[in-house]
């Protein structure tokens, strides 16, 4: 019931961190001077397409564009009637896309999906790859093992996304036949999903998989290793061995048990850091993530396209930060809930 009740708490106050997070976006995109109708307008005019500014003017009016910051944030959000009545996010309406002249959920639709599964491959690797080799490298500290995993872990860190994801590119499809670019044969795209559809798609996550997740693993590996050899130091891991405790058995009661706390609290940054440090990625594979869009979105002002893109990290990192604080309360007997002391 405790659980409970904290779970409850901690929903709500990721509702309000949204809405403030939503307000930050939707002021920080507008900062810069003019928008993607103004840059048209502009454009328009300078070339004598009137009836080109005609479509433009009607779009500004039509997306309430024309109308104070403070009431375009409450129209989008859907906490103000707009020109067609109250029709913004938490009614479902994301909004219109200037630049691909479509709405906002026909261009994302299958992007996002695409977009958490990808980053979800890429978290499996991560926590499957660093925990057993930072386990190990703490367990068998100075020695080839340890150096080997730590040559390993410097690699991964020193080594762009971009250049991994070229060689694996190229190597990749020459030795191990597997696919070249995209996250599934072109036949599947727009398709229903099917068994033949899920495997192409299993098939094109391998490289993407690997290369986004490697940086990730590689610090976190380094940190496990770090975390375990402060707890091995500690006069409880001796008195544990001087009683008889088996070591295998002592490793993973007590020292992993402490030095796992950060692997959990790190659910909260990982995925949102996977969707933003997979953007040069998602270019060079080209792979049908919201990366490439946000960036066209962010680089033509198309605010509504970006606000949402932006506002979906946002929503990621707040869901990942909930689950990890529910796990870290669960896993950790120090922590209490709401701030009650120990």
């Amino acid at each position: 019931m405790v659980m409970l009740r904290y779970a409850v708490y901690r929903f709500f106050t990721m509702l309000l961190t949204l809405l403030v997070v939503s307000v930050l976006i939707f002021v920080i995109i507008n900062l810069p001077p003019g928008d993607y109708l103004s840059n048209q307008i502009a454009e328009l005019q300078a070339s004598g397409q009137s009836a080109g500014v005609a479509k433009a003017e009607f779009l500004r009016t039509e997306y309430a564009l024309d109308r104070p910051m403070w009431e375009q944030y409450l129209i989008w959000m859907g906490f103000w009637p707009g020109p067609h009545g109250f029709e913004g996010l938490i009614q479902g309406n994301y909004g219109w896309s200037f630049e691909f002249d479509r709405p906002v959920a026909e261009i994302v639709g299958d992007t996002l999906w695409l977009t958490v599964l990808v980053n979800l491959a890429a978290i499996l690797f991560v926590y499957a790859v660093a925990l057993p080799l930072g386990v190990l490298a703490a367990a068998r500290s100075r020695t080839w093992i340890d150096y080997t995993s730590a040559f390993v872990g410097y690699l991964g860190l020193a080594t762009p996304n971009f250049l991994l994801a070229l060689i694996l590119f190229y190597y990749g499809h020459q030795y191990f036949n597997l696919p070249i670019g995209g996250l599934m044969d072109p036949i599947y795209e727009g398709e229903p999903m099917s068994w033949d559809k899920m495997k192409s798609i299993l098939l094109h996550l391998i490289v993407p998989t690997f290369v986004i997740g490697t940086s990730g693993a590689s610090a976190m590996m380094q940190r496990l290793r770090a975390n375990m050899l402060d707890e091995l130091g500690k006069p409880y891991v001796e008195t544990a061995i001087a009683k008889g405790m088996a070591p295998s058995r002592m490793l993973t009661k007590y020292p992993l048990r402490v030095a796992f706390n950060p692997f959990v609290a790190d659910i909260g940054n990982l995925l949102p850091s996977m969707v933003s440090g997979s953007v040069l990625v998602s270019v060079v594979l080209g792979l049908q993530t919201i990366g490439p869009t946000l960036l066209t979105a962010l680089k033509t002002q198309d605010q509504f396209l970006s606000a949402f893109i932006l506002m979906f990290v946002a929503l990621l990192t707040l869901i990942g930060t909930m689950i990890s604080d529910i796990l870290l309360v669960m896993l950790d007997p120090r922590i209490r809930y709401e701030g009650r002391e120990a």
